[in-house]
Protein backbone atom coordinates (compact mmCIF):
# COMPACT_ATOMS: atom_id res chain seq x y z
CA UNK A 1 0.00 0.00 0.00
CA UNK A 2 1.33 3.28 -0.48
CA UNK A 3 2.55 5.23 2.29
CA UNK A 4 1.84 8.61 1.28
CA UNK A 5 -1.53 7.38 0.46
CA UNK A 6 -2.56 5.61 3.25
CA UNK A 7 -1.59 8.55 5.61
CA UNK A 8 -4.74 10.55 6.99
CA UNK A 9 -4.70 14.28 6.34
CA UNK A 10 -6.31 16.06 9.58
CA UNK A 11 -8.45 19.49 9.13
CA UNK A 12 -7.22 21.93 11.30
CA UNK A 13 -9.89 24.24 13.06
CA UNK A 14 -11.23 26.44 10.35
CA UNK A 15 -11.45 24.50 7.07
CA UNK A 16 -14.71 23.02 5.70
CA UNK A 17 -14.11 20.19 4.00
CA UNK A 18 -16.48 19.00 1.16
CA UNK A 19 -17.21 15.59 -1.02
CA UNK A 20 -19.96 15.95 -3.33
CA UNK A 21 -19.42 13.13 -5.47
CA UNK A 22 -15.88 12.92 -6.87
CA UNK A 23 -15.43 17.19 -6.14
CA UNK A 24 -13.51 18.31 -3.57
CA UNK A 25 -14.34 21.92 -1.72
CA UNK A 26 -11.78 23.30 0.75
CA UNK A 27 -12.46 26.28 2.75
CA UNK A 28 -10.14 27.86 4.71
CA UNK A 29 -9.29 31.56 6.43
CA UNK A 30 -7.31 32.16 3.02
CA UNK A 31 -9.58 31.31 0.66
CA UNK A 32 -11.35 28.02 -1.13
CA UNK A 33 -10.09 25.80 -3.62
CA UNK A 34 -11.70 23.25 -5.57
CA UNK A 35 -10.58 19.86 -7.21
CA UNK A 36 -12.25 17.34 -9.36
CA UNK A 37 -10.93 13.44 -7.69
CA UNK A 38 -10.33 10.76 -10.61
CA UNK A 39 -13.45 8.46 -10.25
CA UNK A 40 -11.87 5.32 -9.22
CA UNK A 41 -10.04 7.05 -6.06
CA UNK A 42 -12.31 7.35 -2.91
CA UNK A 43 -12.14 10.21 -0.72
CA UNK A 44 -13.59 9.95 2.95
CA UNK A 45 -14.28 12.06 5.76
CA UNK A 46 -14.58 10.97 8.84
CA UNK A 47 -14.79 13.92 11.86
CA UNK A 48 -11.83 15.92 11.39
CA UNK A 49 -9.76 13.34 9.28
CA UNK A 50 -9.49 12.64 5.60
CA UNK A 51 -9.01 9.27 4.22
CA UNK A 52 -7.98 8.37 0.39
CA UNK A 53 -8.49 4.93 -1.08
CA UNK A 54 -8.09 2.73 -4.10
CA UNK A 55 -9.91 -0.12 -5.44
CA UNK A 56 -7.52 -2.26 -6.22
CA UNK A 57 -3.32 -2.61 -6.11
CA UNK A 58 -2.69 -2.27 -10.03
CA UNK A 59 -0.61 0.40 -11.34
CA UNK A 60 -2.80 3.33 -12.44
CA UNK A 61 -4.65 3.13 -9.01
CA UNK A 62 -1.04 3.44 -7.38
CA UNK A 63 0.36 6.00 -8.82
CA UNK A 64 -3.06 7.81 -8.49
CA UNK A 65 -3.58 7.24 -4.69
CA UNK A 66 -0.62 8.98 -3.66
CA UNK A 67 -1.10 11.64 -5.53
CA UNK A 68 -4.62 12.92 -5.08
CA UNK A 69 -3.69 12.17 -1.07
CA UNK A 70 -0.92 14.64 -1.68
CA UNK A 71 -3.29 17.28 -4.40
CA UNK A 72 -5.13 17.46 -1.12
CA UNK A 73 -2.97 18.13 1.78
CA UNK A 74 -1.86 20.60 -0.36
CA UNK A 75 -5.07 22.05 -0.89
CA UNK A 76 -5.94 22.06 3.10
CA UNK A 77 -2.33 24.08 3.52
CA UNK A 78 -3.45 26.21 1.00
CA UNK A 79 -6.00 27.78 2.42
CA UNK A 80 -4.53 27.85 6.06
CA UNK A 81 -1.27 29.04 5.66
CA UNK A 82 -0.61 29.71 1.82
CA UNK A 83 2.55 28.70 -0.59
CA UNK A 84 5.59 30.85 -1.30
CA UNK A 85 8.30 30.68 -3.53
CA UNK A 86 11.30 33.83 -2.64
CA UNK A 87 13.52 34.62 -6.32
CA UNK A 88 16.25 36.34 -5.90
CA UNK A 89 17.96 39.12 -8.70
CA UNK A 90 21.85 38.83 -8.84
CA UNK A 91 23.54 41.25 -11.55
CA UNK A 92 25.24 44.44 -11.87
CA UNK A 93 22.05 46.96 -12.39
CA UNK A 94 19.26 44.40 -11.88
CA UNK A 95 16.75 45.26 -9.55
CA UNK A 96 12.87 44.41 -9.12
CA UNK A 97 10.42 46.84 -7.83
CA UNK A 98 6.57 46.82 -7.15
CA UNK A 99 4.53 49.96 -9.37
CA UNK A 100 0.93 49.31 -8.15
CA UNK A 101 0.23 45.61 -8.67
CA UNK A 102 2.99 45.18 -11.19
CA UNK A 103 6.29 43.93 -10.89
CA UNK A 104 8.62 45.95 -12.63
CA UNK A 105 11.99 44.64 -13.27
CA UNK A 106 15.63 45.79 -14.62
CA UNK A 107 17.43 43.08 -15.93
CA UNK A 108 20.13 44.57 -18.44
CA UNK A 109 17.78 44.69 -21.17
CA UNK A 110 17.06 47.73 -23.08
CA UNK A 111 13.66 47.53 -21.32
CA UNK A 112 12.18 47.04 -17.95
CA UNK A 113 10.37 43.57 -17.75
CA UNK A 114 6.92 43.87 -16.39
CA UNK A 115 4.63 40.88 -15.05
CA UNK A 116 0.85 41.17 -13.38
CA UNK A 117 -0.17 39.92 -10.30
CA UNK A 118 -3.13 37.74 -10.90
CA UNK A 119 -6.00 37.44 -8.60
CA UNK A 120 -4.68 33.98 -6.77
CA UNK A 121 -0.95 35.49 -6.83
CA UNK A 122 0.60 38.51 -5.08
CA UNK A 123 4.00 39.70 -5.14
CA UNK A 124 5.88 41.45 -2.90
CA UNK A 125 9.86 43.11 -2.90
CA UNK A 126 11.08 43.30 0.40
CA UNK A 127 14.14 44.32 -1.23
CA UNK A 128 15.32 45.42 -4.67
CA UNK A 129 17.06 41.64 -5.26
CA UNK A 130 14.68 39.65 -3.89
CA UNK A 131 10.83 38.98 -5.12
CA UNK A 132 8.39 37.02 -3.03
CA UNK A 133 5.18 35.09 -4.83
CA UNK A 134 2.40 34.11 -2.62
CA UNK A 135 -0.69 32.23 -3.17
CA UNK A 136 -3.01 29.80 -2.07
CA UNK A 137 -2.49 26.97 -4.74
CA UNK A 138 1.00 25.12 -4.93
CA UNK A 139 1.12 24.69 -8.63
CA UNK A 140 0.22 28.43 -9.58
CA UNK A 141 2.42 30.02 -7.42
CA UNK A 142 5.54 27.39 -8.59
CA UNK A 143 4.28 28.02 -12.43
CA UNK A 144 4.42 31.73 -11.83
CA UNK A 145 7.48 31.79 -9.98
CA UNK A 146 8.73 29.79 -13.27
CA UNK A 147 7.47 32.68 -15.62
CA UNK A 148 9.06 35.07 -13.65
CA UNK A 149 12.63 33.21 -13.19
CA UNK A 150 12.37 32.49 -17.15
CA UNK A 151 12.58 36.32 -17.96
CA UNK A 152 15.94 36.04 -16.90
CA UNK A 153 17.38 32.78 -15.94
CA UNK A 154 20.74 32.46 -14.04
CA UNK A 155 24.09 32.32 -16.45
CA UNK A 156 26.81 30.34 -15.37
CA UNK A 157 29.46 32.58 -15.68
CA UNK A 158 28.83 35.29 -13.85
CA UNK A 159 26.03 34.05 -11.61
CA UNK A 160 23.60 37.10 -13.32
CA UNK A 161 20.09 36.21 -13.31
CA UNK A 162 16.83 35.32 -11.39
CA UNK A 163 17.19 32.17 -9.17
CA UNK A 164 15.14 30.24 -6.62
CA UNK A 165 16.65 31.53 -2.80
CA UNK A 166 18.02 27.67 -2.33
CA UNK A 167 18.93 27.13 -6.00
CA UNK A 168 22.69 26.70 -6.70
CA UNK A 169 24.37 27.79 -9.85
CA UNK A 170 26.78 25.95 -11.20
CA UNK A 171 29.52 28.20 -12.35
CA UNK A 172 31.88 27.70 -15.04
CA UNK A 173 35.47 29.05 -15.35
CA UNK A 174 35.35 30.44 -19.11
CA UNK A 175 38.11 31.04 -21.59
CA UNK A 176 41.00 32.13 -19.70
CA UNK A 177 40.39 29.04 -16.80
CA UNK A 178 42.03 26.44 -19.50
CA UNK A 179 46.43 27.47 -19.36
Amino acid sequence: MSRIGRAPIELPAGVDFKVEGKHVTVKGPKGSLEMDVVPEIDVAVEGNVVHVTRPSDEKAYRSLHGLTRTLIHNMVVGVTEGFQKTLEINGVGYRAQKEGKNLVMNLGYSHPVTVSETDDIQIDVPNPNQVVIKGIDKQKVGQFAAEVRGKRPPEPYKGKGIKYDYEVVRRKEGKTGAK
